[in-house]
């Protein structure tokens, strides 16, 4: 990640950030670029699918859905996950949802296995017939 320096970068690079030509009031193309056209189709393969699940990605898809429109929703969530891969890969840390509560999960996946061990140790007593 050290090649590139900042996400701007590396999403220039890529060719998923979008421009903004706009001069005197008047509105040009703002077209993404030629880029990495292989890491570009992943990225909004990626979006698509990001976009049907339950994370903060399918948030930012359906409000910008609304204002910006299916095609154009989809490359500024490609935009967006590629950004967050760069600041994982950076920091070396794993991807935290801030959609999910990890510790609701852990505690409903791992409950059932938790009272197993507490009752043969003797910490819970079961009614027995």
């Amino acid at each position: 990640m050290d090649a590139f320096g900042s996400a701007d970068r590396l999403c220039s690079w890529v060719g998923i950030c979008p421009g903004n030509n706009e001069s005197a009031g008047k509105h040009k193309s703002g077209r993404t670029r030629k880029g990495n056209a292989y890491v570009r189709r992943l990225l909004c393969e990626f979006a698509h699918a990001a976009s049907r699940t339950t994370s903060a990605f399918k948030a930012k898809f359906s409000s910008l859905i609304v204002r910006r429109g299916y095609k154009r929703a989809i490359v500024a969530l490609g935009h967006k996950i590629l950004r967050t891969i760069f600041f994982m890969f950076k920091r070396r840390e794993h991807y935290r949802d801030s959609a999910t509560d990890y510790e609701k999960l852990s505690v409903q996946r791992n409950a059932a296995r938790w009272i197993k061990t507490l009752i043969q140790h003797g910490f819970i007593k079961t009614a027995q017939a």
